[in-house]
């Protein structure tokens, strides 16, 4: 005659027994914009800031190996856009085909000065669009900070600005155009320069990803663009032109690098200024659109 044992049914009957679960915590989300706690939405951005150096490097290098890569001339297609535009250009106006009118210093000096400052600044606004493109592709996959996208682009442009200032060099030399003190303020200037192409480039680059028309109309801005800048001729001394130019913000900016690299007599100074403002409005205004837009961009691929 079998026993029962007490103690085996009670651990049977604690094998079915269900155990009350703790509640699941709720999270509530709300449509709040970032933009109503600004100190904190800033401390993010410089954390990613300086978080994403390592990922700029690793990228920086691997874009400029892909640049040259297959590639018989190399970084000599770095600087032969403005070398073979400053050679038409001379020709034209020693032909007396096109009346460019009068510099303060040789000619072909010049446009091939300018040209590079001038390719620099729609390299640089090509790039940021290009990089809010590259952070799509990627951030669909991996969490990084996008500002790392960003700061590989610059690296690239002063990399290849560095290449372009080759010629640019020995045209100082072969005209004997002095060097002045006001040479080490160039960089300055031109850093401005830089400053307001990425700003507008990081606000437009979002919706560049949205809308394919944005990048081929930008094409189209960039090359009127170029006439209302004085790129390929002087500074007009008055007239309307004079007033059309003076209202554009890369006027002083891309005017004045190129006047501290060669005469040393800043003629826009006041014009200057403003433009550095606006510079860094755009690009202050530019890395929080871009910042906030992101997330939406990926969430949209």
């Amino acid at each position: 005659m079998s026993q029962t044992n007490p103690n085996h049914s009670h651990t049977e009957s604690n094998l079915y027994e269900v155990k009350p679960q703790k509640p699941m915590p709720v999270v509530v989300y709300e449509p709040e914009s970032r933009l109503r706690h600004p100190l904190q939405l800033f401390q993010e951005m410089w954390a990613d800031l300086l978080s994403s150096r390592d990922l700029a490097w690793q990228l920086l290098k691997r874009d400029i190996q892909a640049q040259y890569r297959q590639s018989l001339l190399g970084i000599i297609w770095a600087f032969i856009p403005p070398l073979v535009t400053a050679a038409g250009l001379t020709f034209l106006r020693e032909a007396k085909i096109l009346n460019l009118g009068e510099t303060s210093i040789p000619y072909p000096v010049f446009v091939i000065f300018s040209m590079t400052l001038w390719q620099t600044f729609t390299q640089t606004l090509n790039s940021m669009m290009g990089a809010s493109r590259t952070a799509k592709a990627i951030l669909t996959k991996l969490k990084v900070p996008p500002e790392a996208f960003v700061i590989s682009k610059i690296g690239q442009i002063i990399f290849n600005f560095a290449i372009q200032l080759i010629p640019v060099v020995f045209f100082f030399i072969w005209f004997k155009i002095p060097v002045t003190w006001s040479l080490l303020l160039a960089p300055v200037a031109f850093i401005h320069l830089l400053m307001l192409a990425v700003g507008v480039g990081l606000l437009i680059g979002p919706l560049s990803c949205l809308y394919g028309d944005v990048s081929k109309f930008m094409t189209y801005i960039i090359q009127g663009w170029l006439f209302i800048t004085p790129v390929i001729y002087p500074m007009p001394s008055q007239g309307f032109w004079r007033i059309l130019l003076k209202l554009n913000p890369v006027t002083p900016l891309l005017v004045t690098t190129r006047d501290l690299a060669t005469t040393g007599e800043v003629s826009q100074v006041l014009g200057f200024w403003i433009a550095s403002v606006i510079a860094i409005i755009s690009l202050l205004l530019g890395w929080i659109f871009y910042r906030l837009a992101m997330p939406f961009i990926v969430e949209r691929a």
